[in-house]
């Protein structure tokens, strides 16, 4: 019997069998949880009138937020249903945009807040006031991990966030669109990201209802998310993405082998298959050969 054809088979085997195992990846779809509407109804008030707007509002989650960094909201609006806010009678000076995004089911994570300039910084009486054109940040900071319900909040507009000139408060927030936002190890909901500038936007003072908290360690795997197409938006209704979350291992050869097995582990384990099988092909060898007489 020749065991030379039969060792060469066995780590031909074994180098495929190695070779072939791959990081795991998954395709992830992600889209807004409900049915709401993305049009938001404002009863805004002054010192002077008080309106009724209505405002599309389009919220982009971030991707992989962990818990003790900051995250960033993409917030942009635009007023439909032929509705424009105006100035009140003392006009509008030196104003900006202070918008929120509601944050609940989670803890001491209730609020992110944004701030952008108006493109035109003096409005007389009874003027429209024009909305943010780029996409506004909501800033805020999870102090654990779990998963959040986002949606669309107060707007303001004066010189400062503590002295707002017209306040804006929801009046249909049962009924909206929400979006989820997973902190720690995942990733929320994402629209298409927009292809209009995004808007300066400075760290804006905290609000009275947002907190953060201390770190806490995230995931033992590091995820990193790519966009794999998207679509644009229509008539200013929702957008969705895809994105491709690749998982891969932290620690290289420290990861238990198996499907989640870095390049490092494989080569380890190749080289040990290779060396068992050389010796146990040469021992067969030495003790089956033809002994000379």
């Amino acid at each position: 019997m020749r065991f030379r054809p039969l060792l060469g088979a066995t780590i031909t085997a074994a180098a495929l069998a190695c070779l072939s195992s791959a990081p795991a990846t998954a395709s992830v779809r992600h889209s807004p949880s409900d049915g709401g509407t993305d049009v938001v109804h404002y009863q805004c008030e002054s010192a002077t009138d008080r309106q009724i707007i209505r405002v599309r509002v389009e919220l982009t989650m971030p991707v992989d937020p962990r818990p003790g960094e900051q995250l960033v909201i993409g917030w942009r609006g635009t007023y439909v249903d032929g509705t424009q806010l105006t100035a009140p009678a003392s006009g509008l000076t030196d104003a900006e945009l202070y918008a929120y995004a509601s944050i609940s089911d989670m803890p001491g994570f209730t609020s992110a807040t944004g701030v952008a300039p108006l493109a035109n910084t003096d409005i007389r009486a009874n003027e429209p006031i024009p909305l943010p054109e780029g996409t506004v940040e909501l800033r805020s900071t999870p102090n654990s991990a779990g998963t959040a319900t986002v949606r669309p909040a107060a707007i303001n507009f004066g010189p400062r966030p503590t002295e707002p000139v017209i306040r804006c408060e929801v009046l249909n927030a049962d009924s909206l669109r929400t979006y989820r936002l997973t902190i720690g190890g995942g990733t929320g909901d994402a629209t298409s990201p927009s292809t209009t500038p995004t808007a300066s936007s400075p760290t804006p003072t905290p609000s009275a209802t947002g907190e953060s908290g201390t770190p806490t360690p995230g995931g033992s795997a590091t995820e990193t998310g790519t966009t794999d197409d998207s679509t644009g938006t229509s008539n200013g209704d929702t957008t969705g993405t895809s994105n491709r979350v690749v998982r891969t291992p932290v620690g290289s050869v420290a990861t238990g082998g198996g499907g989640e097995a870095g390049p490092d582990a494989r080569l380890i384990v190749l080289g040990g298959l290779l060396l068992t099988a050389a010796g146990t092909g040469g021992l067969l060898w030495r003790r089956l050969r033809p002994r000379r007489t």
